[in-house]
């Protein structure tokens, strides 16, 4: 059996840094009146990424796993619910 590998830390697509540092930089401007530079916004990106992505990912894990369990009783109980009357 292969082991698993362990995701030591989250990281994000060019792409979605892109899409999240746009995010930042309409936040503060939205919200604040503020301009913020490009410096400013990888910086939040990096704490954000470092920081609250892996709390948002275990919390993401934790609802999974929940839903799971539900799905596999629900399986249970439906299994003995085929099970057929033995009266002899």
């Amino acid at each position: 059996m292969r082991k698993r590998e362990h995701l030591t830390q989250i990281r994000l697509s060019d792409a979605q840094k892109k899409q999240l540092s746009d995010a930042i930089q309409a936040f503060y401007l939205d919200e604040r009146g503020e301009e913020i530079g490009m410096i400013e916004q990888m910086q939040l990106l990096e704490l954000f990424e470092q920081k609250m992505a892996p709390i948002i990912y275990n919390k993401a894990l934790d609802d999974a796993k929940k839903w799971f369990v539900q799905m596999m009783d629900r399986i249970d109980s439906d299994y003995y619910e085929l099970y057929k009357n033995e009266e002899v």
